[in-house]
């Protein structure tokens, strides 16, 4: 019995699908199946099984489950103090909704770095709204960047900054062709919730990589692509896309800074957050930028449980 079989089996039964598993945890599902197998038969129980319903835990499954998860979270600690005790850089690990990832958390860890008094080895992974939780919980993330979790248990959630969504194309069409970053496919994101005001049935929806690409085949004609207008601005000036009206759009939107509660998070995540609300950090929120595609990004939980 490993932490990596632990750590699939615990991301299995709290999501309840391998594949949404194999996503937060950046590997392939037949990894997280050969470490859920490998867990069933050390345990000589199937832990999980699939009914009509869909995945649900063993008796076995249910008691382990609890006890998995504080094994996590104690492999967790027990690495970060021996990382500590041989002078290695403290670790943050900052997971965030695509276009979070996309255009500001690799220049906030950058900008939170360069002003820290300490080495910081700072990592940022793409995950929908719906993994956060999970992945503080269980440790395998220090912050989460994106929509307010407040309604979470155990968790603190406060907002860094303020936004706005807009449709954005060539030209006004009838029926538009909808081109979306992979938010598009979390039920629980505001670019979904906007879909869904505009009625857009799934046919007339193109999920491309990140934001970026989707802007890009607007601006080739391709169909209407939503994003952030202070982000996408710099197009709009060049020419390139013009905002389209729509009776859903604009959309104010926040994104929050969550954490486990001060007296669990670390004192990184907690220097981290306090950053979030500075002057330097605000700018990085709004000063768009190249940033990195979300392909390139690898969780923490990749280097943490996985290597």
């Amino acid at each position: 019995m490993t932490l990596t079989q632990l750590g699939a089996f615990v991301l299995v039964a709290r999501f309840g699908s391998v594949k949404e598993a194999a996503r937060a945890l950046n590997v392939s599902e037949p990894a997280v199946s050969q470490a859920l197998a490998a867990l069933r038969q050390h345990m000589d129980d199937p832990l999980i099984v699939r009914g009509p319903g869909g995945m649900r835990l063993t008796e076995g499954g249910t008691r382990l489950l609890p006890i998995a998860s504080q094994m996590v979270v104690l492999g967790a600690d027990a690495e970060g103090v021996v990382r500590a005790a041989r002078g290695a850089p403290e670790t943050l690990r900052v997971v965030a909704t695509p276009a979070v990832a996309e255009f500001v958390a690799t220049p906030l860890l950058d900008a939170f770095g360069g002003r820290s008094a300490r080495e910081v080895d700072g990592s940022a992974g793409v995950v929908a709204g719906r993994e956060m939780p999970v992945l503080l919980h269980n440790r395998l993330a220090d912050v989460a960047l994106g929509p307010c979790l407040r309604n979470e248990p155990g968790l603190v959630s406060e907002p860094v900054f303020r936004a706005r969504l807009v449709a954005v194309g060539t030209t006004v069409v009838p029926r538009p062709v909808w081109l979306v970053d992979p938010s598009g496919t979390d039920p629980g994101s505001e670019t979904s919730a906007l879909l869904r005001r505009l009625k857009v049935p799934e046919d007339r929806i193109r999920v491309y990589p990140n934001q970026t690409a989707a802007c890009a085949a607007a601006a080739d004609g391709d169909g209407l692509a939503i994003a952030l207008a202070h982000l996408v601005a710099p197009r709009i000036q060049r020419g390139e896309l013009r905002i389209i009206a729509t009776p859903a759009t604009p959309v104010e939107v926040r994104w929050h800074a969550t954490t486990l509660p001060p007296d669990r998070r670390s004192p990184l995540a907690g220097a981290f957050c306090r950053f979030l609300t500075t002057a330097d950090a605000l700018h990085v929120m709004r000063t768009p930028g190249s940033g990195v595609p979300p392909s390139r990004f690898r969780p923490p939980v990749y280097v943490t449980i996985w290597s």
